[in-house]
Parts: C-alpha cells; structure tokens; sequence
C-alpha cells in the first residue's frame, strides 16, 4: 500500500474553508495518513503555494513527527516543537508553524500543496530550519511520499 494523505477539511483541488486562512481562524486543518513503509522512523510535512507572486512560498515546515504517526490534529500550536517531539521550522511569514494563505487581492486561486514524506530516520536539524535545510537533510532519506492540494482565492480585505 503506498502513503495516502486525507484530511476531513481538504477536498482536492477544491476551495479550503475560510477558517484555514487569513480571512478566516488561521488554524491548520486537521490531516491524516495511512500507508506508511514499515521502516519509517520519522515524517516531513511541508506546505506550500507555488502560485505565489515571487515564486513557491512556504507556509509550514514540520519534520520530526514520530514514525508511528498517522494523523494531525486541527490547531496545531504555533511553537519550535511539539509535545510528540516533531519540530516546526521556519515559513515565509518569519514564524514558525502554519501560515494560513493569504493570496494577494484579485489573484485566481492559489494551490496550497500539502505533502508528507515518510522518511527512514529522523533529520539532525533543531527547530526553526528553512524548507531548503529540511529538503537537503532528507535528500536520501524519503521512503514514499503523498500529497492533497487545496485551493484559496481571497474573499475580501483582511
């Protein structure tokens, strides 16, 4: 069985519910997986909008999450670790944890992609890593991979 990633909040390629992004609570949604390689010692989930005006921005870095996990809750706090030992790194916003979209005014839909990877160790990296730092310590490392995709387009100002 290959990695599946799901969520209740996420439809595929469909709108993200406003509580999700800036217009609305700013929470993460809740996710879940199944499917995982049996060697996996840790997970990686990164979130990102590759519609972004000045090319892919990041919204989450998370890495760390204990290999016999399977899902996220919604909320999750925005703090360098959490209390299962996952680590949050550093998002475009200058913080740490979930950035909820924001699209500039006027923009189409943006495409928010969430994508977990199954890795066989757990990366050597303290809290607050960039996207890049994470993607380079995992490089060899990623057994399977499962991704959704939402979308966001701004409903008014913030």
């Amino acid at each position: 069985m290959a990695l599946e990633l799901t969520s209740d909040a996420i439809h595929p390629n469909q709108a993200l519910p406003t509580r999700f992004s800036c217009e609305g609570e700013r929470v993460s949604p809740p996710l879940a997986w199944k499917g995982a390689p049996r060697e996996t010692a840790a997970f990686v989930l990164i979130v990102d909008d590759p519609d972004a005006p000045r090319g892919t921005f990041t919204h989450w870095v998370l890495y760390n999450l204990p290999g016999d996990a399977t899902y996220l809750e919604e909320n999750i706090p925005q703090v360098p670790r959490l209390g299962n030992g996952a680590l949050q790194g550093q998002n475009d916003f200058g913080g740490s944890g979930y950035g909820a979209p924001c699209p500039p005014d006027g923009d189409a839909p943006h495409h928010y992609r969430f994508t977990l990877y199954a890795l066989d160790t757990k990366l050597p990296l303290g809290a607050g890593a960039t996207k890049k730092q994470v993607l380079d310590a995992m490089r060899t490392h990623v057994l399977d991979q499962a991704q959704i995709v939402g979308t966001y387009q701004r409903k008014g100002r913030v």
